[in-house]
């Protein structure tokens, strides 16, 4: 979203939840957890790619926006690629969305961001512990941050994967005009869909690696998603996905693979089993596993 004046936009104008349908379902890069040089300058090859910045909790904008830059300067158009970053728990409140948009666009050197999310939607005090000791979680007023968050473009990023379908949450945001965007597409340690034995067969049958697969599923499903890599060959291979498509009874397979779970629960994040507000992650998502 570009600033200008008081108004959080697009660069197509102001965004609407309607517009949500025009974000585009591609398969993007990640950055958690991984090195930004080999993000950045994959983008030298692409010319339609997504990259994930970061928000405070994972460090590493201003080496993010030190490789777009580059990018940009060796010949990349801005046009082609969709930027996405993201507001952290301390600043989950009405005031501080915009002044924290501001300093992540200084960060990346960018005038403007193509999607803005809410992270996790826990408002934590500044300098709070992980997990957080009691008070260290406020009220948070959802209503005014998403006041704030409305004025940018509407999306919704969340784990999602043949390991997780969160079928009840894509519905819900289908029923609702917002877009969805998936990450862990592939899963994780915990849970490696790279090698899951159904997986692996429909990667045979369509002559395709796993990871290109549980991507295509991704996108099936009418999602974008987001994959990471830190080799240069295999983000090009994750990206290489739009020229053909899963049969049905593939598609239904992968749909079908049982022991669904979330891997990424954030425990480690904000369970306390303690003293904190939340003791368990049944706590965290309110039990609705």
């Amino acid at each position: 979203m570009q600033i200008d004046g008081d108004a959080a936009v697009t660069g197509k104008g102001t965004a609407t939840v309607a517009e949500a349908e025009a974000l585009p379902r591609v398969a993007g890069i990640g950055h958690h957890r991984s090195t930004v040089h080999h993000s950045t300058t994959t983008l030298h090859h692409s010319s339609a790619t997504i990259i994930i910045t970061s928000p405070n909790s994972y460090e590493g904008d201003h080496e993010v926006g030190t490789g777009l830059k580059a990018a940009i300067q060796a010949g990349v158009e801005r046009k082609n690629l969709f930027i996405t970053s993201k507001l952290w728990c301390i600043e989950l409140s009405p005031q501080r969305v915009r002044p924290a948009l501001l300093s992540t666009l200084e960060e990346l050197q960018l005038d403007y961001l193509d999607l803005y999310l809410v992270h996790w939607p826990f408002l934590l005090k500044e300098g709070a512990s992980r997990p957080p000791k009691p008070g260290e979680v406020s009220e948070i007023d959802m209503e005014g941050v998403w006041r704030e968050m409305e004025k940018l473009v509407t999306d919704k990023l969340m784990e999602m994967h043949p390991g997780w379908r969160n079928d009840k949450m894509l519905e819900a945001c289908k029923e609702n005009n917002i877009h969805v965007t998936a990450y862990s597409p592939l899963g994780s340690n915990e849970r490696d869909l790279v090698h899951d034995l159904v997986v692996d067969k429909v990667a045979k049958r369509m002559n395709k690696n796993p990871g290109q697969v549980l991507i295509k599923w991704a996108l099936q499903r009418g999602t974008s998603t987001i994959p990471k890599s830190n080799h240069d060959d295999r983000i090009k291979e994750n990206i290489a996905v739009f020229e053909w498509e899963l049969p049905k009874q593939d598609f239904d397979a992968l749909s079908s693979i049982p022991h669904q779970r979330r891997v990424l629960d954030g425990e480690d994040i904000f369970v306390n089993k303690t003293c904190g507000p939340f003791r368990s992650v049944a706590d965290l998502w309110d039990h609705e596993d």
